[in-house]
Parts: C-alpha cells; sequence; structure tokens
C-alpha cells in the first residue's frame, strides 16, 4: 500500500550539504491488506450465499401462493389449511432472510474506507480507455532535480494546501490545481511536518499532518486504480472522505495519529543530533593546548584540587599538590596544563614540580 520507505531519501536538514534519513516506517496499510481481503471475501461468500436462500425461498412462496390460490378456487378447506401454515413458514423464513441481508448490509457499510472499495466499476466492460499513469524512465539524479524544481515552483500553493481544513476547499484546491495531486506534494509535506515540530508548531503540524495523509490515500488510490492521481481526484473526494461513517472516521484519525507520531520521534532525532553537534563545537572550543576537555578534568579532580582552582590560590594549589603522593600530583597537574585549566607562567610550573617533590 502506501510505502513509506520513498522517505529515507527526503533531504530533512536545512542543511542542503547534508542529506538524513526521514521516517522509516512500513507502509501505511500493507500489514492489514492481507486480513481485510480475507474479511472482504468471506463477507461477499455470506452475501452470494444468503441471495440463493433468498432466490429459493421466493420461488417457495410463488409455487405455496399459487397452489393456495387452486385450493380457495376449489373451496378446498382442508387443503387451504395446509397451505396456509407452509405460506406462513415460507414468509417468516423470508423475513429471516432479510433480517439477515440487512445486517450483512450494516456490517458492509460499517468497513472502514480502503482502496479495494473505494470506487467499483458501473459496468463490467467498458469501452472508454481511463488515463493511463505516464512511466518515464529517469536516473536518480535526473528525480532528485525534477522533485527539487518541483517543489521550488509550487511551494507556496503546496503550503496553501496543507492548511485547508474542510474537504471541499480541499478537492476545489486539487482540481484548479491537479499537477499537485503527486508525490512530491506529499513528501515536501511530510518535511514541513517534520520542520514545524522541531519550531514546536504543534497545531500546525497536526493540521498538515492531516492534509499529508489525505495526499497519500489519494496517491494510493490512483496506484491501486492504475490511473493518474490527477483522475482519482474527484472519486476520492465523493467516497467517504467527505461523509464519514463512524468507524471508517476512527480508522482515519489511528493513521493519523501514527502518523504524527513518527513525526515527532523523527522531529526529536532531529533536535538531539543538533544539541549534540552543539555540544561537540563548544567541546572542540575548549579543548587545551594538550587536547584535553578542561570541564572534564577539572570535574576529574579531587575535591580539595577543585577548591584551588576555584579559589585561584596559587599557593593553596601548590601546598595540595604536595600533600599528594607524587605520581598523582604530576598527573593531575599535567592534565590541568593539557586542558588549559591550568596555564602555567615561566616558574610557576617548575615552582609546583619542586613542591610535589619535596
Amino acid at each position: 500500500m502506501v510505502d513509506y520507505k520513498k522517505w529515507d531519501h527526503i533531504e530533512v536538514s536545512d542543511d542542503e550539504d547534508e542529506t538524513h534519513p526521514n521516517i522509516d516506517t512500513p507502509s501505511l496499510f500493507k500489514w492489514r491488506h492481507e486480513a481485510r481481503i480475507q474479511k472482504m471475501g468471506d463477507l461477499q461468500s455470506k452475501k452470494d450465499q444468503l441471495q440463493k436462500s433468498i432466490e429459493a425461498n421466493n420461488e417457495k412462496k410463488q409455487t405455496m401462493t399459487s397452489k393456495l390460490e387452486e385450493a380457495k378456487k376449489k373451496n378446498d378447506t382442508e387443503q387451504i389449511k395446509v397451505l396456509e401454515k407452509s405460506l406462513n413458514d415460507v414468509l417468516l423464513e423470508e423475513k429471516n432472510l432479510l433480517d439477515q441481508k440487512n445486517y450483512l448490509i450494516k456490517e458492509e457499510k460499517a468497513m472502514p474506507l480502503n482502496v479495494d472499495t473505494l470506487s467499483q466499476p458501473g459496468f463490467s466492460k467498458t469501452i472508454i480507455n481511463k488515463p493511463q499513469v505516464k512511466k518515464e524512465e529517469l536516473s536518480e539524479e535526473e528525480k532528485m532535480e525534477r522533485s527539487k524544481k518541483f517543489m521550488e515552483e509550487n511551494k507556496a500553493d503546496i503550503k496553501k494546501y496543507g492548511m485547508l481544513h474542510e474537504y471541499h476547499d480541499s478537492e476545489s484546491m486539487l482540481l484548479k490545481n491537479p499537477h499537485l495531486a503527486c508525490e512530491d506534494t506529499a513528501n515536501y509535506l511530510v518535511v514541513w511536518c517534520i520542520d514545524l515540530e522541531v519550531e514546536e508548531k504543534h497545531a500546525l503540524m497536526e493540521r498538515v499532518a492531516h492534509q499529508t495523509i489525505c495526499m497519500q490515500f489519494l496517491l494510493e488510490l490512483a496506484k491501486q486504480l492504475e490511473i493518474d492521481p490527477r483522475s482519482a481526484i474527484k472519486s476520492f473526494f465523493k467516497s467517504k472522505m467527505r461523509k464519514a461513517d463512524e468507524t471508517y472516521d476512527k480508522g482515519f484519525k489511528d493513521e493519523l495519529s501514527a502518523f504524527i507520531g513518527r513525526v515527532k520521534e523523527r522531529a526529536q532525532a532531529r533536535i538531539d543530533k543538533a544539541m549534540k553537534e552543539y555540544e561537540e563545537e563548544e567541546r572542540a572550543k575548549r579543548l587545551g593546548p594538550g587536547g584535553l576537555d578542561p570541564v572534564e578534568v577539572f570535574e576529574s579532580l579531587p575535591k580539595s584540587l577543585q577548591e584551588c582552582f576555584e579559589s585561584k590560590d596559587i599557593a593553596m594549589l601548590q601546598e595540595t599538590m604536595s600533600s599528594l603522593p607524587e605520581e598523582e600530583a604530576r598527573y593531575h597537574l599535567k592534565r590541568c596544563i593539557d586542558s588549559g585549566l591550568w596555564v602555567p607562567g615561566p616558574t610557576s610550573e617548575n615552582e609546583t614540580n619542586n613542591e610535589t617533590s619535596a
């Protein structure tokens, strides 16, 4: 069904020179498809069997009715009673079968919208050629260049679509701008959702996410019908997308909620990466002449030496160093110098070393 793997190659970083993986998630409907087809098949089998029973019962009713009329003409009282009882049994069976039929109709209507039931042919045969999807053989570089150009040229319209609230507004805009019904629009909306979440514009992100899922549904419908997405716009919005029943509405919201969750995860991953890069840059700026981080070195010092550096008391430092074992004192002193935590003057290092050797 909807294949989210294509998002793996979408650029989501603000830095155009670097690429980052996008949302890595299985297709929107793939995990449900097999079970749904099985359920639809079972329902159709029940409908077919029920229809046969209804037809058989109708024939039986007609036979009983004809016999009853003949008996009444002959004024055969005994036969009339028998036939009336039999006809009554047939009518009760008819009511039972109709109740079953109504139940199956309700069950079918309650099924969520999916691309297997969204559009059914009105005739078993047609002479009108449906618009076929044009397949072009493009290199990855050509595809990326075309996508980039499309997004640059249609950025304003894509964002306008992404902020719409009503289905009829979305339908109207796509009918006026059918070129927007494509993968590039969906991909742009995905990236925009992540950007909005990073910027903490949560409400707007959820609105755009809703429009993103609608676009993905539309594209998947076109794919299943093997037609150009532009030709699927009207049939898509004439379906339950406009007047969704309770069951369908719940299913759509579940899919939307899952997508929003993935967007938040990807946005957090980008934030975490940016924070890590910032911390690494700050650490690099702090590194001393020996390549050590003064913060890390300070935190590794004994409490007594930390107090010396905090007070900036050289005499106290020399005294504390002299109280430590010589090897330990030299170890800490070297790390302090290499990290830039301690910058000895012309004589201070020798003095400190002399103190530790005393």
